[in-house]
């Protein structure tokens, strides 16, 4: 089920130059004309960012932020029990707001003395070689929206509360983006579909959707999880698997329903010595090996 930038909602131009966000069947704020155009509004500025220039800022409304605060009161308590040390220890490091939105830029002028990592504005769709290439100049992109408020506890598509709640923790701490930047330098290395598609499906299990063992039990280390009301307290019950590059790399996955099968590293340590050594060294051609071994 690979697709090329599918991180993001598709968005098409429109006569005058603006953007519009194509939101699918089902989606909360598929029937709210207010929350369409705003969507529409904040696509079409993050589309004209260039980069060297600052993130935009977002005149984010009462209601955006109360939001954002429904879902950080739900996910703290959830967060000490569910999250890994190491996010735990991104988290206290980077300190987000919990009643109000934080902007991209604020955000990037408090990771970059952390770890180098500033945030980049998507304004949807973003091809697979650019997001996963832009992580080895330790560029983020990211959605500036937030979920319609509708159900915010849930969201079909990665808003705002994914990349800064999910990611934004991670991207503070050094034993996370060394893995970002590896995935990122691993994307630029190889050349054929194939093996990006691969490279892609190792990220998606470990920095989306990753676990790992620790003495009281499993916990969530993936952005995807972390930023998860609902399936963060899921996780757990679904098929836990060994962590194998092989097997992540060939499993096929649905990103609109919880994942059903996880791989967990026995600690975080051990996920960054696998995956972070599989990502500085795989090539087309040791990918194509790996990818006949699994058949």
């Amino acid at each position: 089920m690979f697709e090329e930038g599918q991180y993001f909602a598709p968005v098409v131009t429109k006569g005058d130059g603006s953007l519009s966000v194509e939101l699918g069947d089902g989606h909360p704020g598929l029937n709210d004309p207010v929350y369409r155009e705003r969507r529409d509004l904040l696509a079409t500025q993050a589309d004209r960012w260039r980069p060297g220039e600052p993130a935009a800022d977002v005149a984010y409304t009462p209601e955006e932020h109360e939001v954002w605060r429904v879902v950080c009161e739900d996910l703290k308590a959830k967060h000490q029990t569910y999250a890994c040390r190491e996010f735990l220890d991104g988290k206290e490091a980077l300190g987000l707001p919990l009643d109000r939105v934080p902007q991209l830029e604020e955000l990037s002028d408090k990771l970059e003395p952390m770890t180098g990592f500033r945030y980049r504005p998507a304004a949807g769709l973003v091809p697979l070689r650019d997001f996963y290439g832009a992580l080895a100049d330790r560029g983020f992109w990211a959605t500036q929206y937030v979920r319609h408020h509708s159900v915010p506890l849930y969201t079909p598509e990665p808003d705002v509360l994914h990349e800064v709640v999910g990611h934004g923790n991670t991207l503070a701490d050094r034993r996370f983006t060394e893995l970002y930047e590896a995935a990122g330098h691993a994307a630029r290395r190889v050349e054929s579909d194939e093996a990006l598609e691969f490279v892609s499906k190792v990220f998606w299990f470990t920095l989306e959707f990753g676990v790992v063992h620790e003495d009281d039990g499993l916990k969530a280390y993936g952005a995807g999880i972390l930023s998860s009301p609902g399936e963060i307290e899921e996780f757990r019950g679904m098929t836990i698997r060994p962590l194998d590059i092989v097997d992540m790399g060939t499993q096929d996955y649905d990103i609109t329903h919880y994942q059903e099968v996880l791989f967990a590293g026995r600690s975080f340590d051990h996920v960054r010595d696998v995956v972070g050594t599989f990502w500085a060294e795989c090539t087309d051609d040791s990918i194509a090996k790996l990818r006949a071994e699994a058949a």
